[in-house]
């Protein structure tokens, strides 16, 4: 009868050990420098790159706000907030794009920019996930650091190009864009190639008080 009993209670409790999630891992906070010497140094591929792999604009973070990720980050990052009408549509309001210092007062002016682009994140490990993983990295809200509202111009000059292509016009931001791309690629375990990590470790040796704090995408 013991021995039943405590067959009983092992074979529940490796039931609950399979069905018990592990706990999320807890937000870090770190220095820039030694945030990019914490960046995977790998080879970048871009083959088979198209970017209708990351699906893009979903629902949100809120499914029921009628709102798709590009209106929710837009109204998180309005100075002032704008009215929201029917389908999510909106009107006024005020935003400001740091990457240019340049204010915005039309959120058709607005670009919502993938601090990692999506062709560089496929070449830094995306290509590998799922469709699913794909997906929540284009619409990844978890992290500000992640999405940003930045004038049309600017996202265009940008591109697809890492640090060692281009950075904001606005100069005095370098070290806050820096800490921001390497938030973003330590989040979701994306790689850097040669030319990336000097320019970011060029950044960060001139920027040794920078921060930045990330949290491992689920």
């Amino acid at each position: 009868m013991a021995n039943t009993v405590l067959r009983g209670l092992a074979a529940a409790l490796v039931v609950w050990s399979t069905t018990v999630s592990s706990p999320a891992h807890a937000a870090e906070s770190l220095p820039l420098p030694e945030a990019v010497e914490r960046l995977a140094l790998g080879t970048e591929s871009r083959d088979g790159y198209t970017r209708s792999s990351f699906r893009h604009w979903n629902a949100g973070d809120n499914p029921t706000d009628g709102c798709h990720t590009r209106a929710e980050v837009l109204l998180h990052e309005a100075v002032e907030s704008p009215t929201v009408g029917a389908n999510c549509a909106l009107t006024g309001g005020v935003w400001f794009s740091y990457y240019d210092n340049v204010t915005v007062t039309s959120a058709s002016g607005l670009d919502i920019d993938h601090m990692v682009p999506l062709a560089e994140a496929w070449d830094s490990g995306a290509s590998a996930w799922s469709p699913q993983r794909r997906e929540a990295y284009a619409n990844d809200q978890g992290q500000e650091a992640s999405l940003v509202a930045v004038t049309a111009r600017s996202n265009r000059s940008k591109a697809d190009q890492d640090p060692s292509q281009w950075l904001p016009p606005a100069s005095e931001v370098h070290c806050r864009y820096a800490a921001e791309w390497a938030a973003t690629k330590l989040r979701w375990s994306l790689t850097a190639d040669e030319p990336e990590l000097t320019a970011l470790r060029d950044l960060a040796g001139a920027c040794p008080a920078q921060t930045l704090e990330y949290e491992p995408a689920p």
